[in-house]
């Protein structure tokens, strides 16, 4: 079962740049594809937290 649906995954964006996000299987996190942002956003029960209080910042 995927992450989050494509369908879905196709709409959303980072709340900060508005650069697509990602699917990280894995981390179970949605990751911004932003040069400049780089935050992951958790998945929480199948529903994504697009919150910048709640996102990691990457590498």
């Amino acid at each position: 079962m995927p992450l989050v649906e494509d369908a879905l995954l196709d709409i959303l964006a980072c709340p900060v740049c508005h650069a697509p996000l990602r699917a990280d299987e894995q981390e179970n996190e949605l990751v911004c594809t932003g040069d400049t942002c780089a935050l992951a956003y958790p998945v929480r029960d199948g529903i994504p937290v697009l919150l910048v209080d709640e996102a990691r910042r990457t590498g």
